[in-house]
């Protein structure tokens, strides 16, 4: 197995983070790649203000998921641990034990690959790894980069080294970038659920007022919050979201809200949900307490109103969007059926389901609901009484 090293402090990491790696990684056919924010490195001091390390590892988290690579990216917390300056050989002398049998390749930038020699034990490195050095264009680096490979070859003639161009990739450092955002830009610099970490954090002198932003800022949160794999499915349900909304009449504003927050706490484990639950004094039933599938409509709708600013009537649709509730409002229904149908669900009936949604609400709502019952009783699984009153009020009004 070829395995790519890339290091940094990622403070924070940005989209030419991302695209270098995921270009590396096809260059060099890896077939995974290990992205290692640093603890202390020993050539800088991180500035003045920068994120816990905790929060460095959490965006170059999200980072790592936006490059497309899947499950052939891991992010490691190997050198955030460990105490004293994080030096490449170590982490590299620690793979090794780790995969005695595989390919190692050390990733870096421009400017490291001139100053490699200066590093604590080349040597060593070179004996451990290959090195893939990346710039941005062939007339900016090849003529360093071919003098920076003859001395390094003849200096240490085990050295493996690869350069490679990469053009398009974003060209900005994480020190300009910190300033951008101190000032409020800098945002189409990053991917959005960083951006979206960045502010809801606070970081690097942001100052978003969470219960009041903007939706080009809510979007963004709200993607930091969920699992990447999830990321299609709310920007599906914020999209039908949307079309419903307007078909029918809604509040447009309202529905994209709701429907950006309503799996704002989807990716929590059960215990931290009853957490969350007992912290915003949410109120549950017992079958809520044990489902979590159940639960994270009330934490999220919780958590809406009280870190969000959401009114009542747009929390309603989050709270209400995997039960239902007897005698529904407009905006309920909306984002209901939004997060039933978005164009990322597939599943047996759900075109059927589509197309009454836009014929007729109520009948549409009547018919996700039965399907809902009908595919919990096959599975012989307790159903929410908040559902059965759902169906049931639909029922009488027809």
């Amino acid at each position: 197995m070829k395995i790519g090293v890339y290091g940094g402090a990622f403070n924070p990491p940005h989209l030419g983070h991302i695209t270098a790696a995921r270009a590396v990684s096809g260059l060099l056919e890896l077939d995974k790649l290990l992205i290692i924010p640093t603890g202390h490195p020993p050539h800088k001091t991180l500035p003045p203000g920068s994120p816990a390390a905790g929060q460095r590892l959490e965006m170059t988290r999200l980072a790592a998921e936006q490059a497309g690579l899947g499950d052939r990216v891991e992010v490691l917390d190997l050198e955030l641990r460990r105490e004293g300056n994080s030096y490449t050989a170590d982490t590299l002398a620690w793979l090794r034990e780790q995969y005695p049998e595989d390919e190692l390749w050390l990733l870096m930038g421009t400017d490291m690959f001139l100053t490699l020699q200066a590093w604590r034990d080349p040597e060593r490195i070179f004996a451990l790894a290959g090195v893939a050095a990346f710039g941005r264009t062939e007339a900016d680096t090849e003529e360093l980069f071919s003098v920076q490979r003859d001395y390094l070859c003849r200096a240490y003639p085990q050295a493996r080294i690869f350069t490679l161009s990469i053009p398009g990739v974003v060209d900005v450092s994480s020190t300009e970038l910190r300033d951008l955002l101190a000032k409020g830009e800098g945002g189409t610099l990053l991917a959005p659920a960083v951006y979206g970490y960045i502010l809801r954090e606070k970081l690097y002198g942001t100052a978003a007022d969470l219960k009041n932003l903007p939706l080009e800022q809510l979007r963004p949160v709200a993607l930091s919050c969920l699992n990447h794999r999830r990321i299609p499915h709310v920007l599906g349900t914020e999209q039908e979201a949307v079309r419903l909304a307007e078909h029918w009449g809604a509040d447009t504003d309202r529905a994209r809200r709701a429907a950006l927050l309503h799996d704002c706490t989807k990716k929590l484990d059960l215990p931290e949900q009853l957490a969350l639950a007992e912290r915003f004094h949410v109120p549950l039933d017992e079958m809520e307490r044990r489902e979590i599938k159940l639960l994270h409509a009330k934490t999220g709708a919780g958590i809406a109103e009280a870190v969000f600013g959401a009114d009542e009537e747009t929390a309603n649709a989050i709270r209400w969007h995997t039960t239902g509730r007897g005698n529904m409002t407009l905006l309920e229904k909306v984002i209901y059926l939004a997060d039933y149908v978005e164009p990322t669900r597939d599943f047996p009936g759900v075109e059927k389901l589509r197309r009454t949604c836009y014929e007729d609400l109520d009948a549409g709502l009547l018919l996700g609901l039965e399907m809902t019952i009908g595919e919990m009783e096959a599975r012989g699984a307790p159903i929410h009484p908040k559902t059965l009153e759902a169906r049931d009020a639909l029922k009488g009004q027809r």
